[in-house]
């Protein structure tokens, strides 16, 4: 069973920059699509960002583009997101998935961008 522990969330500035990881554990890593979603308090889960398994391509929500960037690590088995020009509209707990046969989910880590 893969299990995926986040890291990396924080309080912040707004305009300052913050990097997500993602552990997972597991041989086949590679193999996974994933990505982060994000709930903001008395909001819907959000879609934020995914990579594909290889070969690799990418997508983000209109919201995070331009300034969201994620990649993976597949020797060190680690999913990465690298939030730059953070908003306070960006606060929310960020949440990691994994999609083998079927949806994995991280604990979450809380971001918070202050004005």
């Amino acid at each position: 069973q893969v299990q995926l522990v986040e890291s990396g969330g924080g309080l912040v500035q707004s305009g300052g920059s913050l990097r997500l990881s993602c552990a997972a554990s597991g041989s086949t890593f590679s193999s996974y699509d994933m990505g982060w979603f994000r709930q903001a308090p008395g909001k819907e889960r959000e879609f934020v960002a995914a990579i594909s398994s290889i070969p690799t391509s990418t997508s983000y929500a209109n919201s995070v583009k331009g300034r969201f960037t994620i990649s993976r690590d597949n020797v060190r088995n680690t999913l990465y997101l690298q939030m730059n020009s953070l908003k306070p509209e960006d606060t929310a707990k960020y949440t990691c998935y994994a999609f083998t046969t079927a949806m994995i989910w991280g604990q979450g880590t809380q971001v918070t961008v202050s004005s």
